[in-house]
């Protein structure tokens, strides 16, 4: 596993100008907030790793090293995973 994905608690891989990615940093940035836990966004062209397993697959937000979600986040269930 690559280190940055286990950086925080809940770690987004994203990229500069996706507009999902956007979306999704909203979404656990409130959520993460919410029940004060960390997060991290992590970019994945700045990473050669990151950029060949992910490519255009993003966001892929992982939750304690753990794959949570890809392309969409789900506030509920991102909720549900960290309780």
């Amino acid at each position: 596993m690559h280190p940055a994905l286990n950086a925080a608690r809940v770690v987004v891989v994203t990229r500069e100008g996706c507009h999902l990615c956007d979306e999704a940093l909203v979404a656990v940035d409130t959520v993460c907030q919410e029940l004060n836990i960390s997060w991290q966004a992590v970019d994945v062209d700045a990473d050669p790793s990151l950029r060949r397993d992910y490519t255009d697959h993003v966001p892929v937000t992982f939750v304690d090293g753990v794959q949570h979600a890809l392309w969409f986040v789900d506030a509920g269930r991102l909720r549900d995973a960290l309780a």
